[in-house]
């Protein structure tokens, strides 16, 4: 049973086809990813994608995980339904799944792209103590025992969005980084795999520079803090899409996993086939 994995986040949908149920490392078959702003205005790109896996001859199995709109997972069912491929099985948080335990009093609460990447880390790194960190528009810390129990996490804006409220909260820092273009020209900096000094000469660098180095200052906390309640430093899994920029900051050594979610979703689809 082939397995099409769908991430829909709140800047792109990745998705991602594998031809047979999980195995940890597991190549996917063939992947991509589509912007969202563009799949609101036209669903041509997805149609065209599931009208090309019902022409080659697949009847995947559809999983996904929303967390963009309630109106993109209706988009999403319908071109499902529009190409004969079926109904779409979206992951829900839960208290407990695939041997990791939601750490959340209220487990709904616990967004649903993170319980479904606890889900993915455990099963890529069995039998560890994991601090996850997305990197995105928000930045998500969770920590994850060897034993499966979520210990618990916290969220805090991603670089672009600290830069974000600055520009649009403070008018005397807007002016100073250039005005209105600003917003525009936050991504115009020298490449994000570039460490960047934190002591920066004006006032645009400086708004880059210190949501940087804020976002790393967090996660190297945090993987102190886990070293200080499980009484051992645990493994740092780094994914998102800002993710290079921060890495370079860090002292700690850390592994990249950018598709623990789309792991995590072929972890729970293939145990609901056994």
């Amino acid at each position: 049973m082939s397995l099409l994995l769908l991430d829909s986040g709140n800047s792109r949908l990745k998705w991602a086809l594998m031809r047979e149920p999980y195995r940890r490392r597991q190549a996917f078959a063939v992947r991509g990813a589509m912007e969202l702003n563009l799949l609101r205005k036209s669903n041509s790109a997805l149609l065209r994608l599931f009208k090309a896996l019902r022409g080659s001859g697949l009847r995947p199995k559809l999983i996904a995980c929303n967390v963009a709109s309630s109106a993109m997972e209706r988009q999403l069912r319908a071109a499902a339904r529009r190409t004969g491929l079926g109904s779409i099985r979206f992951a829900r948080s839960e208290a407990a799944a695939c041997g990791v335990r939601n750490g959340y009093r209220d487990v709904w609460r616990l967004g649903v792209d993170r319980w479904v990447a606890l889900i993915g880390a455990r099963h890529e790194h069995p039998d560890m103590d994991l601090c996850i960190v997305g990197i995105g528009t928000a930045m998500t810390i969770d920590l994850l025992d060897s034993s499966g129990r979520h210990v618990g996490g916290n969220i805090i804006p991603g670089p672009r969005l600290m830069i974000e409220s600055l520009l649009t909260r403070t008018a005397g820092i807007r002016r100073r980084a250039g005005g209105k273009s600003a917003l525009r020209r936050i991504d115009q900096l020298p490449s994000p795999d570039v460490p960047l000094s934190l002591f920066a000469h004006d006032t645009h660098t400086g708004l880059v520079v210190g949501a940087r180095h804020a976002c790393a200052a967090a996660i190297e906390h945090a993987r102190r803090e886990a070293g200080r309640q499980l009484g051992r430093r645990p493994r740092l899994l780094l994914a998102g899409g800002a993710m290079d920029a921060i890495a370079p900051l860090l002292d700690s050594p850390y592994r990249r996993e950018d598709d623990l979610i789309l792991r995590g979703l072929a972890v729970i689809a293939s145990s609901s086939m056994t």
